[in-house]
């Protein structure tokens, strides 16, 4: 593979196994019972691209399960995957989450296989990882005692004093923590990138926030691979969901991959209207697109939630009752017995009605005023962008997103034209049918 200097490890988190997909079960039994195994099927793949790399070792990073009740058909599942890998000789390390806090909850497991190091919730202790004779890394870690902890556990980790660099050897730090202050995710173990680069830590290895990122590429190394599973159409929870593959070198993180393994994946479609003449068009439209995520989805289950947007005359018929729900039905009808499954979750209409701007700029009212000067505005980049400074200046900063502060010409002029669109529409109060 990399001979005696280089290695290749796993790094996964939040696979939350066993858990009802949200906002299904009550419309569709059949599809959540036939998606109740995508997260234990994940955790099969996961095993298998451990496996794959000759991985040395595999990380987890908490919340293994979603609640203390860890149905007994996940443990088994997980107890086998874990005895698999050690068949192969590969060591796994983990820490509890919030999830799955060691205080809380029933575990089925009482003796773990030899190749598994499960980290307390004491103190921070440290494994070492061995290959013929040779140490390959120092793996640090921590669990949750119960669910809400609060305290920084990023600053229990050793420093560079504590646990000096040793030429060739990785030292990780394997921790469930909010990063940054992550505002998708409760505050649990709060922490900054400062904090982690000030430990005697090489590579963190981060479990909690479920949308994958690479905080940082090097010295320390810090990601979240997200969560294995994706369970609904939330943001953190769609597309290509997997773990991360580290290689490693004389002790250096080198490059770091994404391998997929979820069994069934979210997405959210969005589909103008613009140009689109009426229902039975815009119903084709909506499954070409979903033909293009099921190519994209390789073979996996498809829960799809779509928005519709744009101005088009199509926008009154939506607006009539009940259609935007006989479509959803519709397209649940026409993909239904697809295989791989493929489910629509959602049906969302932000589509409004078509504007006639030479009409507004003629009548000489409120909303002729209001387009001249956002097309003034438009026209002359220095005054939108002076409009942009005073309207940060006044708002409250907490009800300023930083983006808003930070954006690109295109961008504001993308927001002025939104802006203006809106506006338009409440003043135009159409009636329609």
């Amino acid at each position: 593979m990399h001979g005696m200097t280089g290695f290749r490890f796993v790094h996964a988190a939040d696979l939350h196994l066993d858990t009802p997909f949200q906002g299904i079960a009550a419309p569709a039994p059949a599809v959540a019972e036939a998606l109740r195994d995508a997260s234990l099927q994940a955790w099969e793949n996961l095993v298998d691209l451990t496996l794959d790399q000759q991985a040395a070792f595999l990380l987890l990073a908490g919340d293994t399960y979603d609640g203390a009740e860890r149905g007994i058909r996940a443990q088994l599942r997980f107890a086998r995957g874990l005895e698999r890998l050690g068949r192969q000789g590969v060591r796994v390390f983990i820490v509890d989450g919030n999830h799955d806090p060691q205080a809380q909850g029933w575990s089925a497991v009482r003796v773990w296989p030899s190749n598994v190091t499960v980290f307390g919730h004491e103190r921070v202790a440290v494994a070492a990882v061995d290959r013929e004779g040779r140490r390959l890394a120092d793996v640090y870690g921590i669990s949750y005692e119960r669910r809400d902890v609060t305290e920084n556990l990023a600053l229990r980790f050793p420093r560079a004093a504590e646990a000096p660099a040793e030429p060739g050897v990785l030292r990780v730090g394997l921790l469930h923590c909010n990063v940054g202050a992550n505002a998708d995710h409760l505050p649990y173990s709060p922490c900054s990138v400062a904090d982690l680069s000030a430990a005697a830590v090489d590579y963190w290895a981060l479990g909690h926030v479920h949308k994958r990122q690479v905080l940082h590429a090097s010295q320390p190394a810090a990601a979240y691979p997200g969560n294995l599973q994706g369970r609904s159409a939330k943001p953190s929870e769609t597309g290509a969901k997997g773990a991360l593959v580290v290689e490693v070198n004389d002790g250096v993180v080198g490059n770091i991959s994404f391998h997929a393994c979820d069994a069934a994946r979210f997405e959210v479609l969005s589909v103008d209207i613009t140009d689109c003449p009426d229902l039975p068009m815009l119903a084709e439209r909506l499954l070409d697109a979903s033909a293009g995520l099921q190519a994209e989805a390789s073979g996996r289950h498809l829960v799809v939630r779509a928005i519709l947007s744009g101005r088009g005359p199509v926008h009154a018929h939506l607006r009539r009752p009940d259609v935007v729900g006989a479509l959803l039905d519709d397209l649940r009808e026409r993909s239904a017995g697809t295989e791989p499954l493929l489910w629509w979750e959602s049906l969302r209409d932000t589509t409004r009605s078509p504007l006639d701007r030479g009409q507004i700029r003629g009548r000489g009212d409120f909303s002729a005023e209001l387009l001249r000067q956002s097309e003034e505005l438009a026209a002359d980049p220095q005054a939108l962008e002076a409009t942009f400074a005073g309207l940060a200046a006044q708002l409250p900063q907490r009800r300023l997103p930083a983006s808003l502060r930070q954006l690109a010409p295109a961008e504001r002029l993308q927001v002025l034209a939104d802006a203006e669109s809106l506006a338009l529409d409440l003043l135009s109060r159409e009636d329609e049918p």
